[in-house]
């Protein structure tokens, strides 16, 4: 009882916590869109919440400490470049889950960390040697993960739950045919946006190391940014009305006080376990979004997609487990590293105690000794 008792218990309890959040989000959202949120407008609305709530908190952080970061060109640069990635990635996400499923929506997720490492791996950021296990379990979960994505979008199968549903509309107003592929691949693309936006991190930090300044920068763009698009995309100006209280929720729910809780669980969870173990509670959400959004929202559920959401969370472990294998290494290269620094400066410290023990000797030594004197 010692091992699960006690505090040893509360991150686990937490973090299922945390994934029943990230799984109402994502029916709260798609509740709110089949009854007529404008998916492209929550965006705008959702950044513009966001900016409200880091931007105040910003400035508080930069007055409190004696030095400004400045915002170079440079830094601006891929900053803007980010929230060009972001605005994409809440574009198509939310698109892609008022035309797919709830479920489908919070399986693709899952993707993020496969499509991550593929782009790393591009750009040089990740090393492949096809004969190390942990890089064969990485390639082998990422083709679980892109398996199980296309399964879900091409083979839909037998329906298991719930009769047919109309087809949803498009922000546009324009009903699709093929809205169930067109939804799968949007989410697709929006997880390769986040991909794209997680890799694009790296020279963020590297350039701006205030992540909270960066973080209200990138919010105010992507607000900007989302705005500019829906006035060109959507002509209606009833597109941006928000008709009911469950649109008016959806909104603070998705950027508010809910989503801020869910940042605090995850930054203690993982200071308490580490990213790893947090990062293998995250298929939980798609099984109860799965089961909640069945029984509550008639979501159809087919054969196919059940069978290509457990195949990418086979991957996702798979590339977790090889990524846990990489920390180990480079842990272990660390402490040998270090190991070997502590090692030449004793050495060295012993050499220079030497050196300094021989130079005292040498100067109490007498230069010609009495024992060596012919007093003959």
């Amino acid at each position: 009882m010692g091992g699960y008792g006690g505090s040893n218990c509360r991150p686990v309890m937490a973090l299922i916590g945390l994934q029943l959040m990230n799984a109402g989000i994502a029916l709260f959202i798609r509740a709110a869109l089949l009854q007529g949120l404008n998916s492209m407008a929550f965006v705008v609305y959702r950044h513009a919440i966001a900016t409200l709530i880091i931007a105040p908190l910003s400035y508080v952080s930069t007055r409190r400490i004696s030095y400004k970061t400045p915002l170079r060109l440079r830094s601006f640069a891929w900053i803007f470049l980010a929230s060009l990635g972001l605005t994409a990635n809440q574009f198509l996400y939310f698109e892609g889950l008022h035309l797919a499923s709830s479920t489908v929506g919070s399986a693709t997720n899952n993707l993020i960390p496969a499509i991550t490492f593929v782009m790393a791996t591009i750009l040089g950021m990740e090393k492949v040697k096809v004969v190390s296990l942990r890089s064969m379990a990485k390639i082998i979960g990422t083709i679980f993960c892109v398996s199980g994505a296309i399964s879900m979008a091409f083979l839909k199968g037998p329906k298991l739950l719930n009769t047919e549903l109309q087809p949803p509309k498009s922000s546009s107003g324009i009903e699709i045919d093929n809205y169930w592929l067109l939804g799968c691949l949007l989410l697709f693309g929006s997880s390769c946006f986040y991909s794209l936006w997680m890799i694009l991190q790296v020279p963020i930090s590297a350039s701006c190391p205030d992540h909270l300044y960066s973080s209200a920068w990138m919010g105010f763009l992507v607000m900007i940014e989302s705005a500019a698009v829906t006035l060109l995309v959507t002509k209606d100006s009833a597109a941006w009305n928000l008709n009911s209280y469950l649109e008016i929720s959806s909104c603070l729910y998705a950027q508010g006080i809910v989503q801020s809780l869910i940042f605090f669980i995850q930054a203690w969870c993982i200071s308490q376990r580490g990213p790893l173990f947090a990062a293998m509670f995250n298929p939980l959400s798609t099984v109860i979004v799965t089961i909640i959004a069945a029984v509550f929202l008639h979501e159809e559920t087919y054969v196919g997609s059940l069978i290509g959401a457990l195949a990418v969370i086979i991957g996702l472990y798979i590339v977790l487990w090889g990524k846990a294998k990489d920390h180990e290494e480079i842990k272990k290269d660390m402490h040998l590293e270090l190991q070997n620094d502590n090692s030449s400066i004793l050495q060295v410290t012993a050499d220079e105690s030497l050196e300094k023990r021989n130079c005292t000797a040498d100067l109490e030594v007498p230069l010609i000794s009495h024992k060596s004197v012919d007093i003959n």
